[in-house]
């Protein structure tokens, strides 16, 4: 099934217009930035490296490609999905926390793609 304009929305396009700030954002944001630096002193104090404070721990590096088909609905062909190409990517695999875990520990995962020859 080959999805069509007439089901799908269309993007909205960023403006800073829409960003409406918080009452305590400058309050919540202070408190991730302490939080962060904290991890990073304290995987610093244990392991003599600095370190990320989240997804500190790679998986895995992977090599691969991304296929960007024709025929993609208006709606979606936008950016590096505008034109049909291929393109070289990186992928990442993490854990999330930013202490060295043993792999045992249950934590979620994380995924970071990076492509490869991409104008703009």
């Amino acid at each position: 099934m080959k999805p069509d304009d007439r089901n799908l929305d269309a993007p909205i396009y960023y403006d800073p217009a829409y960003e409406l700030l918080e009452p305590d954002e400058k309050e919540v944001e202070a408190g991730l930035i302490a939080a962060l630096k904290e991890i990073s002193e304290t995987t610093f104090k244990h392991s003599g490296h600095a370190m990320r404070s989240v997804h500190a721990k790679s998986h895995g590096l992977l090599r691969g490609e991304l296929e960007v088909l024709g025929g993609l609905p208006a709606t979606l062909a936008h950016g590096v999905f505008a034109r049909p190409g291929i393109y070289p990517l990186v992928m990442r695999l993490s854990t999330t926390p930013g202490d060295m875990l043993d792999d045992k520990v249950s934590t979620p995962r994380g995924m970071a793609i990076k492509l490869v020859g991409v104008s703009g």
